[in-house]
């Protein structure tokens, strides 16, 4: 039987928006394993390292050179039976190392239904016939735009920003403002009148949203701190001026420059998360994240990208929630199936978990501090995917134990018992993350 520990060789796609040379997180992290077919080039952006049973970008055994998807279809116990009698031989979820430069696109992930009927009529734009759920985790400072806005505070834009009102058009600019006003309320007349006020938006022209941008970025310029008198409590002018220049310096002119109004910006520090349901609208701004998603790469676009865009989609698909940020962001809780040993609970060690409302995928974040800091992993009913994103140590699957450092990759097996161990100075942190995906015998998750 395979040994359920398997370092991986993992590929890093290059798109505009990512990282240059090594500030990247996701070159770095690929090139920490050796591959006939990286050099990082200092000019060159990098933005994706994969990690999963993905055809467009499968990893492999670093030491056969066989894909992943082929371990497992050989031995399918690697994954459980469980889980392969659901998924196949496919992990249910794919891992990522993301690192943004430049915003990426305006966009949303269809439902199940939706992505069968996507894939099915335009397979080239939709590759899969799955949904993506996915979660973001921070690994460095980061930026983003996720959901809608309180109504209150879109209706403020509208009021306050005149090249916006002008997009969205006066009527359906009006009639949304009076139905934000409106205290209770019907909700379902609400989120038509959301979803009217952003198609409109959505639905200008190139010589408008040209025009209009320009007047933009000059307010924007002029009036600083005072832009949208002042901006919302959850951002404020200052932060909407700079945003909107630098966009604009980014992308030129752009509808997604003007979205920023419709969505919240959302800022995280390392270890925050966000999860981001099917059809919920979101863009990603700027810095270094984990990610875990079902295993689909289909995406809506509408903004902020040289890629296929598809507005009317779109429109017509966002479930048009709306929340202030904090309702979306997760909050990661003690993992209850790990054990620390003494030098780990003297360190301030932790195993947080991150535990999304979907069976594809959790992932856990260990932070250990100092040598000698240990977290040991009762076995799972399922496969892992481990990560290290800083520090060095080791990890064990019974008698096999490798050395473990920032941008190693292991596969781990169903039913292992995995141990981490830091090498790392006193005061220096071993950080790792972990997907994985288990499901008991009537296909429910069962953390």
């Amino acid at each position: 039987m395979q040994v359920p520990l398997i370092r991986l060789q993992c590929g890093v796609n290059s798109y505009e928006w990512g990282k240059k040379g090594s500030e990247s997180a996701a070159a770095r992290f690929a090139a920490a394993t050796p591959s006939d077919n990286l050099s990082i080039q200092a000019d060159k952006p990098y933005a994706e390292l994969w990690m999963g049973t993905h055809p467009s970008n499968p990893s492999k055994d670093l030491t056969t050179g066989r894909t992943l998807l082929d371990l497992c279809a050989e031995n399918q116990l690697l994954l459980s039976e469980s889980v392969a009698s659901k998924y196949g031989a496919k992990l249910p979820f794919l891992f990522k190392v993301l690192s943004i430069n430049k915003a990426l696109s305006i966009q949303a992930h269809p439902n199940k239904k939706l992505a069968e009927q996507l894939h099915a009529r335009d397979s080239k734009n939709y590759p899969d016939d799955n949904h993506k759920p996915e979660m973001a985790i921070a690994i460095t400072p980061f930026e983003g735009l996720c959901g809608f806005r309180p109504l209150g505070e879109i209706a403020h834009f509208l009021e306050t920003v005149k090249p916006l009102r002008t997009l969205v058009g006066e009527n359906e600019a009006s009639q949304f403002i009076q139905a934000a006003k409106q205290e209770g309320g019907d909700e379902a007349a609400k989120k038509k009148a959301l979803q009217t006020a952003f198609g409109g938006l959505m639905s200008s022209s190139p010589e408008d949203i040209d025009r209009e941008t320009a007047n933009l970025v000059a307010l924007a310029k002029s009036e600083g701190a005072d832009f949208a008198a002042g901006g919302v409590s959850s951002t404020k002018g200052a932060v909407l001026a700079e945003l909107v220049t630098r966009l604009n310096g980014q992308f030129g002119s752009d509808i997604g420059i003007f979205v920023l109004f419709f969505l919240n910006f959302v800022t995280l520090q390392p270890g925050e998360a966000l999860f981001l349901v099917a059809d919920d609208i979101h863009a990603y701004v700027s810095g270094d994240i984990v990610e875990c998603m079902a295993a689909s790469d289909n995406v809506v676009r509408a903004g902020l990208t040289p890629k296929f865009k598809d507005v009317s989609t779109l429109v017509d698909m966002l479930t048009y929630n709306y929340a202030p940020i904090d309702e979306q962001k997760m909050t990661p809780t003690e993992y209850p199936y790990a054990t620390l040993n003494r030098e780990a609970y003297s360190s301030g060690s932790s195993v947080m978990l991150y535990d999304p409302p979907i069976e594809e995928f959790s992932v856990v974040r260990s932070l250990l501090r100092g040598e000698g800091a240990k977290a040991t992993f009762d076995p799972l009913e399922g496969p892992s995917i481990v990560i290290c994103t800083g520090g060095k140590g080791t990890i064990a699957v019974g008698p096999t134990k490798q050395e473990i450092k920032e941008g190693y990759v292991f596969f781990v097996g169903s039913t292992a018992e995995l141990v981490l161990e830091s090498a790392v100075g006193q005061d220096e942190e071993f950080t790792t993350f972990k997907a994985f995906c288990e499901i008991d015998a009537s296909g429910k998750e069962k953390l």
